[in-house]
């Protein structure tokens, strides 16, 4: 208890404040809200050249003895709190930014909540923009930033973007013809190609639960408005596996449940080719005249825009050979790296404080160095190697010193790095889509992040999935890049998905976690973790067999008779250490992450009952028809 001043004490006597005989505790003073003590928020509805308003607010530093960068953020997802006394109880991507100073945007993009406009999904640029009525993402940025360099005091002419997921497209569009006084950009898990690897589409396969999932509640607006409360989808079933499978084609999804309500849905599950709606909004083909420095960042376990980081990255070094940019990687999720300590991810541990290093000592010296000219500028890659768990930099990505070598499948469930010798070999199962193969091993009503670490255990005890693995290792295997499997397979439907998943194998004696004493049968609560044997997940990819030769025209397999399947997966770094093992499933399915496929040639989303079909699948490991997957390795130092 804090003591009172004499002054205080007989005024507390005269009001009666301690008739018991004793003096009031106080009340503690509240913690200063930082936000509104150092900032001073304003709201503009900024005019573009169309003349659409788009809603901006705008929290400038109280401290004007000194001139501050802009630091802006375009969202589809509200800049609420609305109000200019109404403040956001945090400012920037994080904590070191708000303390520092800055002049913190935040604007409704158009078509979304208090800004005018018509919504349109990733929103195509325009290349060749011949009237005011042409109007894109850039020419809104352009737009806004003539506007805040003119009415907001106190600027020094530079600003700063960042975003992640949708907000991340915004900023990577925002930087097209950039305008001069953008210095600086980070585009963090940026939707870059929807239907190549990002939300949508993985290998022509439809990322089923987490589209049906976001498309309940992100709806177009009629008008603009404020944020309403929405009340959460109910599948009526915590079991996600269930609820699809029960509902059967993908259009009945809108049938039984959106009921028309959505047409962004719609323009997900019925585009189901790589045609003219897809292209115009692959934004990585239009990443020119990009005149700022920027930090592009993803993390190699994000299960929504895994692809999109490295596309922007290639493509503005590609277009803009003169512009300073820099590849992030760490073991996060989606958005992982901008809270939490990304020491760990489901049962992987990562012994490294990730997130908090990333926010500290990447994003933020980044910003300060292009915009206020402290520090020292970034190297070409930042990423993180998971298994020996350490941060590395390189020259280039992927390094220039990995080379590319193949994992090949063998007979006996065998993996090795040297090629098939047998003149005839070959594996097969049964693809049933009515049981079809599951993504995780246990009941979950949702996409849970950590299902891309997961423990593949569960799966390569079902007949129904190929299981290939090296013996054990003599010494550290270190991959960074992508992955390549490269298929030779037969099936006796006319299409068939193709799932290759990338394992790292624990050895038996890996000791489980420290806190688990369950021992013997003693196991009155949760299971044990044995980490012994552990199959953890790094990389895996559908491919639908269809577009084996083509994204535009699918084409069906002849029964039987081999075909090729060969596709790219996602880069990754990370170090198989001694005394693990590699390992290779393959498998046809993968639901309900993605959509099933009837394993006959048909309109997916419309397939009826009977089009549904076992297959027999056959992956082919001999001499004349080797099966394999291809990966950089670095060597070992």
């Amino acid at each position: 208890m804090r003591k009172g001043s004499l002054l205080g004490i007989l005024l507390c006597a005269c009001t009666g404040a301690f008739a018991t005989g004793s003096f009031a505790q106080e009340k503690p003073a509240p913690e200063e809200d930082y936000v509104k003590a150092h900032y001073t928020k304003y709201e503009y509805r900024i005019p573009m050249r169309d003349g659409v308003h788009l809603f901006t607010s705008v929290y400038v530093p109280k401290d004007t003895s000194q001139q501050y960068p802009f630091m802006v953020d375009r969202t589809p997802y509200s800049v609420a709190p609305y109000g200019e006394d109404q403040y956001k109880k945090a400012l920037g991507p994080s904590d070191e930014f708000e303390k520092s100073g800055y002049i913190f945007v935040y604007q409704d993009v158009r078509g979304r909540y208090l800004s005018e406009g018509k919504f349109v999904e990733m929103h195509p640029h325009i290349d060749d923009k011949k009237s005011p009525q042409d109007v894109d993402d850039s020419s809104d940025m352009y737009d806004t930033m003539e506007f805040l360099l003119k009415h907001v005091a106190n600027n020094n002419g530079k600003a700063g973007i960042w975003g992640i997921s949708y907000p991340g497209f915004y900023t990577s569009a925002s930087i097209i013809d950039s305008h001069p006084s953008i210095k600086a950009a980070s585009p963090q898990a940026p939707m870059t190609d929807l239907f190549m690897g990002d939300d949508a589409y993985h290998g022509g396969a439809f990322m089923l639960d987490a589209n049906f999932g976001f498309y309940t509640f992100f709806k177009p607006f009629d008008e603009p408005s404020l944020p309403k409360h929405e009340v959460p989808f109910d599948m009526g079933t915590p079991n996600v596996y269930d609820f699809y499978l029960h509902a059967g084609p993908t259009s009945n999804l809108d049938k039984l449940y959106l009921k028309g309500s959505n047409p962004l849905y719609n323009d997900q599950m019925y585009h189901t080719t790589y045609d003219d709606y897809w292209k115009a909004r692959d934004l990585s083909q239009h990443m020119k005249n990009v005149k700022c420095a920027v930090l592009v960042v993803g993390g190699w376990f994000d299960a929504e825009d895994l692809s999109g980081p490295y596309k922007t990255f290639y493509a503005i070094n590609k277009f803009n050979p003169g512009t300073t940019t820099t590849l992030v990687e760490g073991p996060w999720v989606h958005g992982g790296w901008a809270r939490g300590s990304g020491d760990h991810l489901g049962d992987a541990q990562f012994n490294a404080k990730t997130g908090e290093f990333f926010r500290r000592s990447i994003q933020f010296p980044f910003f300060e160095y292009y915009l206020k000219g402290k520090g020292s500028p970034m190297p070409k890659a930042y990423v993180f190697e998971t298994g020996t768990n350490a941060w590395r930099t390189y020259d280039t990505w992927p390094p220039a010193p990995a080379k590319a070598k193949t994992l090949y499948l063998h007979a006996g469930g065998k993996l090795s790095f040297d090629p098939p010798s047998e003149k005839e070999g070959s594996d097969e199962y049964v693809s049933d889509p009515a049981h079809p193969v599951p993504f995780v091993g246990y009941t979950t009503d949702t996409v849970p992040q950590r299902y891309m670490v997961d423990d593949q255990r569960f799966a390569s005890t079902r007949t129904d999935v190929l299981t290939y693995q090296t013996d054990p290792l003599t010494e550290d295997v270190t991959i960074a890049g992508p992955i390549s499997p490269k298929l030779k397979v037969a099936t006796t439907g006319t299409d068939s998905d193709f799932v290759v998943k990338l394992i790292d194998v624990y050895p038996a004696d890996y000791p489980d976690p420290e806190e688990d004493n369950h021992a013997g049968k003693r196991v009155l609560d949760a299971p044990p973790l044995h980490m012994g044997g552990y199959q953890q997940l790094l990389r895996g990819e559908p491919m639908r067999g269809k577009f084996r030769n083509s994204w535009e025209k699918p084409e069906a397999f002849t029964p039987g008779k081999m075909a090729e399947v060969d596709f790219t997966m996602p880069d990754l770094n990370h170090t198989f250490r001694k005394g693990h093992r590699i390992m290779v499933q393959v498998q046809s399915s993968w639901f309900p992450l993605t959509d099933r496929n009837p394993q006959t040639f048909t309109d997916i989303p419309n397939a009826k009952p009977e089009d549904f079909k076992k297959a027999t699948e056959m992956v082919f490991h001999n001499h004349d028809a080797a099966s394999g997957v291809e990966v950089l390795v670095l060597p070992q130092p």
